[in-house]
């Protein structure tokens, strides 16, 4: 069965929160976007919804400290986690956004699927197969986009693609992976796909 297509052009701000405790009722179905502060979260997140603003881009990464949720339809959000592994960041402030995201991800039981975004050039760092693992020891569905994609080549972008591909097989864990650029708009149909799959799927079990 084909999943309705949402329009994610109609998305919009609910609320920002610095954890869990502040989000609004645990109900419906969330999809989280994570990743490295540098990982052009906000940029996707943009491109998706096909809103230059919708979602803060910054020159200094590391600047999304809260857990923001958007409304796509009733009961369908997408929320941005907090970027995550930048250097500049003082430690303190490391450690709590650390542990407001494995709050959100252990214990959010409206979240049913997460994008995990990877600068193409620089995948699978350590905190970003640490997230992995996060998702799949929660059972939750991954997808993860394989940002900047315009910087390479097309012979390149493949050979990336396969590479994380074979890399992500112990995981063992319900993961799709894409190439995306935000410049070229490539894998925007993608990311559509798999989302309205999740936000359908969910729709079926309710």
């Amino acid at each position: 069965m084909t999943a309705t297509p949402l329009n994610y052009a109609k998305t919009y701000f609910v609320t920002s929160a610095p954890d869990i405790h502040h989000l609004p009722e645990d109900s419906g179905v969330e999809i989280a976007f994570a990743g490295r502060s540098n990982a052009g979260k906000s940029s996707a997140l943009n491109t998706l919804t096909n809103q230059k603003s919708l979602a803060r881009t910054s020159k200094t990464p590391g600047r999304t400290q809260l857990i923001n949720l958007f409304e796509v339809e009733p009961n369908c959000r997408l929320v941005d986690l907090p970027g995550y592994g930048y250097a500049q960041v003082p430690e303190e402030v490391k450690r709590k956004w650390q542990k407001s995201l494995a709050e959100y991800l252990q214990k959010r039981e409206s979240l049913k699927g997460i994008v995990i975004l990877m600068d193409i050039r620089h995948p699978l760092k350590d905190l970003d197969q640490q997230m992995i693992d996060w998702a799949v020891q929660s059972q939750l569905s991954v997808m993860l986009l394989l940002t900047k994609a315009d910087k390479l080549a097309s012979g390149a972008q493949k050979k990336q693609l396969n590479m994380v591909k074979e890399a992500i097989l112990p995981f063992q864990g319900d993961i799709t992976v894409a190439t995306f650029s935000s410049l070229k708009r490539t894998g925007l149909e993608q990311l559509k796909q798999k989302l309205n799959e999740w936000y359908h799927q969910q729709e079926l079990e309710l």
